[in-house]
């Protein structure tokens, strides 16, 4: 199961959490533009597990596949349907969504989204998975979901870009996350540009703990490893070494500080009582 652009319609999902976001609507519940793709993960792993629980035992036992079953899941901002997997002797018992559960944990949702686009390594998603789960499962389950989502997450990051792109805007948002059961920070390196028809795109998402330079210079070098030899107009703010990291790969860019930015910049001036006023 892989996600193509005749079945998947991402300039449709792109455009419409765009839409989405200016308006403060959710991206997660079932109307949101992120919905279609948490159902596409939901249930490639829901396969993966029945594909794990169908070996030579269950089928030498004369069980098999029957069908599947359409269920609506909650979610802390919407409900999904989803189709699960059967099987004849009924003994299938998937780990990710327990049958009759209906209520999709928040934290389990957020951490599938932050799977996606994401360069994590194969032992990083496993731990991941396992840390989901919220409990112990075998080896070849785990392994079987995880060759399930990650040819989903590499076929996004992977994919070619256009040659030339107007505007690009290169920020990185920061979070806290719960690893090995404890909080640290990690920055998300966000990538929106505006190709030559007007139209905008999500180039890609990166993760990393700290923003930096450097990193920055390795996002780059990927774009342009995935086809982009030119951006007109370069958006960022004022990190340290930013604007020589762009100009190494792209010479001919032109570098803004994002108006967002150097109004925060500016009001690192401005007295809090005065502040207050505005």
């Amino acid at each position: 199961m892989s996600i193509k652009e005749h079945d998947f319609d991402f300039a449709s999902m792109k455009d419409k959490a765009l839409e989405q976001l200016r308006s403060g609507e959710s991206l997660y519940g079932k109307n949101g533009a992120f919905a279609p793709l948490m159902k596409k993960f939901l249930e490639a792993a829901l396969e993966a597990e029945m594909e794990s629980h169908m070996d030579e035992a269950q089928r030498s036992s004369g069980n098999r596949r029957n069908g599947k079953s359409s269920k609506q899941i909650r979610t802390s901002e919407g409900a999904i349907d989803i189709e699960t997997p059967r099987d004849r002797r009924s003994n299938f018992e998937p780990q990710l969504i327990k049958k009759r559960e209906t209520i999709l944990a928040e934290s389990l949702e957020k951490k599938i989204l932050g799977m996606y686009g994401l360069g994590m390594s194969l032992r990083d998603i496993s731990n991941h998975i396992k840390e989901m789960y919220d409990t112990d499962i075998s080896h070849s389950t785990l392994s079987s979901i995880t060759d399930k989502i990650i040819p989903e997450i590499k076929e996004w990051q992977s994919r070619g870009l256009d040659p030339l792109y107007t505007i690009v805007w290169m920020d990185a948002m920061h979070y806290k996350v719960k690893e090995d059961h404890r909080f640290v920070s990690r920055a998300v390196y966000n990538i929106l540009g505006i190709d030559r028809n007007g139209h905008k795109h999500l180039l890609g998402m990166y993760v990393s703990e700290n923003e930096g330079a450097n990193f920055w210079l390795s996002v780059l070098t990927d774009l342009q490893n995935r086809g982009v030899e030119d951006i007109l107009i370069a958006c960022i703010d004022n990190l340290k070494g930013f604007s020589e990291a762009i100009q190494n790969v792209f010479p001919d860019t032109e570098v803004q500080t994002c108006v967002v930015h150097q109004v925060r910049n500016s009001l690192k001036y401005v007295p809090v009582r005065t502040k207050r006023s505005l």
